[in-house]
């Protein structure tokens, strides 16, 4: 019985010492894992590039260029010139100079020689295909003015490619070789990149063959020009990269490399791409034709100010200021005006001004396409047929300037007269008052001399005392936006009334 005793005892003894064991360990798990960086108590997850690197590079192309020059005498003269002519109009035509250098070639009598031509490396550039028979995308400035184009693969093998067309605005070119059996990239979506999400360039940078560099998104919709809103990345692009693809980690190509940001002429962190999506509507319409069809509706734009856009009660500092319309163009027999917002087109949003032109230009000429701008302090929905935007369109020729009247009056620092019946004709405008001398704070806002001012907020303008009595009961404290034309261009301005 002691024995049992002394067991039963020690039993909560025993189990004392287990939980005290137990506890020790936890409180030292938690004291490590206070003294570790986020960094240590998580294993980092970096992407591994080499399966795409192997599925991928045997699409990736280097492309290599040449161009015909004329080549000079074999003397170091210009073609046609013989620096010796003088020493054989003495001694002979038979005469060598020294060295035993022959007398260059000369042409008949009467006759001017023609240059030689001769072929030099133009540039290098990359490429990859899109099918198997031989079809591969590059950049429009890789292979403009090249006499011929070389393809070399992976393997080796090197071919003489063809274009089948290049459009200068989206620097995108199709080439063609004759081949079969080609590997070919997957063809991703731009739309779904974030940013900070990984992608991928193989390329020939400097005519370094397959090489890979790999990095980051580091914006989307970066725009540099009127047809584009390019992805910009940190991957390292140079010279050479031009017409390579960018890859997402699934292997597809979601970007054509472009340009670079660079006060070098090298890589410094900012590269540019189209995105696939664009290029690729650039591609069907060259497969088709050889060319890129786009539209025009006869309008040019402006951006909309967060200033503007307050003193005309629009909602948000968005869509494309209407500068000017092209008489009897497709706005102009729609009912766009000058001064008009362009919020709309064909039903997509214009959150910034070049949203319009890229949504024009991929419309196919003829078709109808709704339009809803803002006029006067609200939307206004219209209709515009779409023409094609040829490769030259001529500027608007400069329309002649209103003649003052007699009658002055001051507004806003401006002094302003009628516009004569016979201006407005010639001007297309209806009403408004011309600017003859200017002061703050107008002056201040960027009118100038010479302006028409042809509405105020919502108002239009019929006369200098229409004008001045408008102006009058306006609120002090807050801008006023007038239309302005100057010259043949149409743009909201901000006036803040002097204080």
């Amino acid at each position: 019985m002691q024995d049992q005793s002394h067991a039963y005892l020690y039993q909560p003894i025993d189990r004392m010492r287990r939980i005290a064991s137990t506890l020790m360990v936890a409180i030292a798990l938690v004291f490590v894992s206070l003294q570790m960086t986020p960094a240590q108590a998580r294993t980092p997850v970096l992407p591994d590039f080499t399966v795409i690197v192997e599925k991928s590079e045997p699409a990736v192309v280097n492309i290599r260029t040449t161009a015909k020059v004329a080549s000079r005498s074999g003397s170091g003269a210009a073609p046609g010139q013989d620096p010796y002519e003088l020493f054989r109009h003495f001694f002979g035509p038979d005469f060598a100079p020294p060295g035993g250098r022959q007398a260059p070639q000369q042409a008949p009598r009467g006759r001017r020689a023609e240059p030689e031509e001769r072929s030099v490396p133009r540039g290098v550039g990359s490429g990859f295909f899109i099918s198997e028979d031989g079809h591969l995308l590059t950049n429009h400035h890789v292979v403009v003015d090249a006499t011929d184009i070389f393809v070399t693969l992976t393997d080796g093998r090197e071919f003489k490619a063809t274009v089948v067309g290049s459009d200068q605005r989206t620097d995108v070119a199709l080439l063609k070789i004759d081949a079969k059996g080609m590997a070919t990239l997957p063809i991703g979506d731009a739309r779904t990149l974030k940013k900070g999400q990984w992608v991928m360039a193989i390329g020939s940078p400097f005519g370094l063959e397959s090489t890979v560099t790999s990095g980051i998104i580091s914006a989307l919709g970066r725009e540099t020009g009127d047809y584009l809103p390019f992805i910009q990345t940190d991957v390292a692009v140079n010279p050479g990269n031009s017409g390579g693809p960018l890859l997402n980690l699934e292997g597809q190509v979601v970007g054509i490399n472009a340009q670079i940001v660079s006060r070098s002429g090298g890589f410094m962190g900012i590269s540019l791409a189209i995105p696939i999506n664009e290029a690729m509507q650039v591609v069907d319409q060259l497969k088709a034709s050889g060319r890129v069809t786009r539209g025009r509706i006869g309008v040019q734009i402006s951006e909309v100010s967060k200033e503007v856009a307050q003193a005309i009660g629009l909602p948000k500092a968005e869509g494309a200021l209407v500068s000017a319309v092209e008489p009897d163009g497709p706005a102009d027999k729609g009912g766009i005006l000058p001064g008009d917002v362009i919020l709309k087109f064909d039903g997509k949003t214009i959150a910034r001004m070049s949203d319009l032109p890229r949504l024009v230009g991929q419309t196919k000429p003829g078709v109808v396409s709704p339009v809803e701008v803002w006029r006067k302090g609200k939307p206004v929905k219209l209709k515009v047929t779409v023409i094609e935007l040829k490769a030259e369109q001529t500027a608007a020729t400069p329309e002649p300037k209103a003649k003052p009247t007699e009658s002055q009056t001051v507004v806003l620092g401006m002094t302003v007269v009628p516009v004569t019946a016979d201006a407005q004709k010639k001007l297309r405008i209806k009403g408004g008052v011309q600017v003859t001398a200017v002061g703050a704070p107008a002056s201040t806002a960027g009118i100038a001399e010479g302006d028409i001012i042809l509405a105020a907020n919502d108002t239009d303008i019929t006369s200098p005392e229409q004008f001045t009595k408008l102006i009058s009961g306006l609120d002090k404290a807050r801008s006023v936006a007038l239309l302005v034309r100057t010259g043949d261009q149409t743009r909201w301005v901000a006036v803040a009334p002097a204080k």
